[in-house]
């Protein structure tokens, strides 16, 4: 590693807790949050916590779920790139940067993703000063296109949309083949720090919530299931922390497109809701400990986002549910398409498994509308204009009457058939040991994994130690 060369942020224990960050490092951090969103300073705002420690999450209305039991959505707007991915990617590069097996003087990095983890890729690598590339399909959204470029990062697009993944893996091959010395990847898919952020940092903040909200009167301070699209299978992770918590208590349910249902039934197929349901399952994925795969439709996902973010939706909300003006503006704000495919998939957990008031069901919101006014515009252009009367039909249609089919739960026979399927990817296709896949069958291999946190964390502390002795 390149002496004093390496710009470092916070340790994963102060992602979960800001407050355990040298007071004159956080302020200053917090100071250019919104003066310069390129300081590497804002390396120290990876965070679900704002400067005064609140959680970035909202309590959805049940004019809007149609449900009693309480929905609460964490979300990722408010992170340095607007989406909590930035935090995954930061772990994995730091990980990789501070045991020496990627060096800013020497390498480039490569980020392989569907979107918002290309974005903080780009993000998070150049601020760490790495030469970085992110690798897109060519059909996600042009605001990510732009995005990546301002970030100061190289674009490499590939063919086909999201679940085109295949395609994502060739083009790595290809660029590390061409320059096996300075190529270096950094894939979401397998890259056990991203599982990390995730188990740790996201786990454990839902925990603090669920206090949070039962001395507020909403839930009864146990999460009773996590609800996660899955995309590189990351922000699903926080379940494992969530069942260790609350054994016996808690869920952990799945998400992916009915156009690409891949766990579900063998599936593929492309679609629409940027950001998971890649076509495969990931190799951090923990199938084992998965109690149910829901599928969603992606036309649903983007009709639902157009209600809630366009001024008809905002009035119709307001004037017909009694929803205070002010809270439908701030939920305007929060989602993006995933984030109405882990509020739909939510409604439908607590349908499926017949929740009450008392329960509480928690999930994410990944980013924001900034990244699909473009998708927003193709809706209106295949549909017409939304009215009032328009939204109503889909709040009643999409979330008030959503369905309970494309449901398959977590039967000792299902949870071996989509772990068996990591096999084709991982062991035929990149060249996983059949030893290791075979060992994910145990808890034990995740807990290990879990483990490796507080190791992460004291090499991170060490190596800021001998920068400020040098």
């Amino acid at each position: 590693m390149t002496p004093k060369r390496l710009i470092t942020g916070p340790t994963f224990a102060e992602m979960l807790d800001p407050s355990r960050i040298r007071k004159d490092l956080r302020e200053k951090a917090l100071a250019v949050k919104a003066r310069d969103p390129l300081d590497p300073l804002n390396l120290y705002n990876i965070s679900w916590k704002d400067g005064s420690g609140r959680i970035y999450h909202e309590v959805l209305p049940q004019a809007l779920t149609g449900v009693e039991t309480p929905i609460v959505v964490l979300y990722g707007k408010d992170f340095p790139t607007g989406s909590h991915k930035v935090g995954a990617t930061y772990s994995v590069l730091i990980e990789k940067a501070i045991t020496g097996a990627v060096d800013p003087g020497r390498h480039t990095i490569v980020w392989p993703s569907t979107g918002n983890y290309g974005i903080g890729g780009a993000w998070v690598g150049c601020r760490m000063k790495f030469d970085s590339v992110v690798i897109l399909p060519e059909e996600m959204s042009q605001e990510r296109f732009e995005i990546v470029r301002g970030y100061g990062a190289r674009l490499e697009l590939t063919p086909g949309c999201e679940s085109n993944v295949k395609e994502i893996y060739d083009k790595c091959h290809a660029l590390r083949q061409a320059a096996p010395e300075r190529i270096r990847i950094m894939n979401q898919f397998e890259a056990f720090a991203n599982y990390r952020f995730h188990y740790y940092v996201t786990g454990n903040t839902i925990i603090e919530l669920a206090k949070v909200l039962e001395a507020e009167g909403i839930g009864k301070g146990v999460v009773s299931a996590y609800v996660s699209a899955m995309g590189s299978a990351g922000t699903i992770a926080a379940g494992d922390r969530l069942k260790q918590q609350w054994p016996g208590r808690h869920r952990i349910v799945g998400l992916e497109p009915i156009q690409c249902p891949t766990l579900y039934w063998n599936g593929y197929g492309g679609h629409d809701i940027q950001g998971i349901g890649d076509k495969h399952v990931t190799w951090i994925h923990n199938v084992m400990n998965m109690d149910a795969v829901m599928c969603i439709d992606d036309i649903e996902s983007k009709l639902g986002l157009q209600m809630l973010t366009e001024e008809p939706g905002w009035e119709m909300l307001t004037r017909n549910y009694g929803v205070a003006e002010e809270k439908a503006r701030r939920l305007a704000g929060i989602f993006g398409i995933s984030g109405v495919c882990n509020v739909l998939g939510a409604i439908k957990t607590a349908k499926f498994y017949g929740m009450g008031k008392d329960d509480l069901i928690v999930t994410v919101c990944t980013d924001a509308i900034d990244r699909y006014h473009s998708v927003m515009a193709g809706l209106t252009e295949c549909f017409g204009p939304m009215d009032q009367t328009a939204a109503e039909v889909r709040l009643v249609g999409i979330f008030h009457r959503q369905k309970l089919d494309w449901i398959d739960e977590g039967t000792r026979r299902n949870r071996n058939q989509w772990h068996n399927l990591k096999y084709f990817t991982w062991v035929e296709q990149q060249g996983k040991a059949v030893e290791d896949l075979n060992a994910q069958r145990d808890q034990a291999y995740w807990e290990a994994q879990q483990a490796e946190v507080a190791r992460v964390d004291r090499l991170i502390e060490e190596y800021r130690s001998e920068t400020a002795r040098a």
